[in-house]
């Protein structure tokens, strides 16, 4: 039975081929078609680039890098956040990129293409520099024929966009991926972009942002209670400078008096000025704390991956989509030969 089963498999086999030998000359007409048809649908889809910058902000606690974070963080757990006065987790950090005001500050980027013909903002770029397929012509023409003009408001609300900025910023979401590695805490920026140059000069960018905001951030109150002892510590400094002026001009101006009121005076003077002059140095102190305070909140960052200028584009993967559509091709033809056939055979 089972060499019955295995020879009537080699003669189906071989009458499938023998079908398909004996239309050899449809695969002729459908292969080369198809070759040409998805040649020119993949040339004419602009090709993009790809940058990514690896970088690793300091963590507070050690039980954030030790078996014991990493272990926390398989479970979605972060010590180090929950260690920290931090009220924004860094795993939180990918999610700025869901906030329009982050987004939006990226419009103001300085780019430059690679043939140094296109020098203008990243929003410019994406306005006017962008390629696109031919078959995306009529749509844009049809979306431009419909949509209506919006004055322009003189002050910018990144809450309040327009339908041309919010399709930008939802392009930047696209070309921007920000993603942290839960164990190791490690930041990672992936960008895209039509040129080789914007897309690296757009990695550092948002790179040296998300830097400033992470910065800002940690040191925020650190920085409000710096300027609050700077202001307290100033005023200490004219009050004892004041009291200092007043005393000096009160003894000069009574020398060879001794009477008993006059010394009163003095001492009162002379105290007055003494508690002034403590109370700048406290201030002082204080300032000094607070400085240290701010520098101690400023979160040191390793670039663990650079950007660099991509040498060839990520995509569209043009062999590939030439070959696997022509694999198709080479299926669907199959299949209706050996339909058509089966039919016949069955009428």
């Amino acid at each position: 039975m089972e060499e019955n089963k295995q020879q009537a498999e080699i003669i189906n086999l071989r009458e499938v081929t023998k079908k398909l030998w004996a239309n050899k000359r449809l695969f002729y007409k459908t292969l080369p078609i198809a070759f040409v048809l998805s040649s020119i649908f993949i040339v004419s889809i602009p090709r993009y680039y790809n940058s990514e910058v690896k970088l690793a902000p300091e963590t507070e606690g050690s039980l954030a890098g030790g078996a014991l974070g990493s272990l926390a963080s398989s479970f979605g757990f972060d010590l180090g956040g929950m260690q920290g006065s931090d009220a924004i987790s860094p795993l939180l950090y990918p999610d700025l990129m869901e906030d329009n005001g982050f987004v939006t500050s990226m419009f103001n980027f300085k780019v430059k293409d690679i043939e140094g013909e296109i020098n203008t903002t990243y929003y410019d770029y994406l306005k006017n520099h962008q390629k696109t397929a031919w078959f995306m012509y009529p749509m844009e023409w049809i979306e431009k024929s419909f949509s209506k003009e919006t004055k322009k408001k003189s002050d910018f609300d990144p809450y309040h966009l327009s339908k041309k900025d919010e399709k930008l910023t939802e392009k930047i979401r696209e070309n921007v991926k920000v993603s942290i590695d839960k164990k190791s805490g490690v930041i990672t920026i992936n960008t895209k972009a039509q040129d080789a140059l914007i897309c690296k000069t757009l990695a550092d960018s948002i790179k040296n942002r998300l830097q400033t905001f992470i910065t800002d951030y940690r040191t925020n109150k650190a920085r409000h209670d710096y300027e609050y002892y700077k202001k307290l510590t100033a005023d200490a400094k004219k009050d004892y400078e004041k009291a200092r002026r007043i005393y000096g001009t009160y003894s000069d101006a009574n020398t060879d008096l001794v009477l008993t009121s006059y010394r009163a005076k003095v001492e009162d003077l002379e105290n007055d000025m003494q508690l002034k002059y403590n109370t700048y140095s406290t201030m002082c102190t204080q300032l000094e704390a607070a400085k240290a305070k701010v520098l101690e909140r400023t979160p040191a960052f390793t670039v663990i991956k650079g950007a660099d200028v991509p040498v060839k584009p990520a995509g569209p993967k043009r062999m590939l989509f030439v070959a696997g559509m022509l694999l198709l091709t080479f299926i669907g033809t199959s299949a209706r030969i050996l339909l058509d056939k089966s039919n016949t055979a069955n009428q």
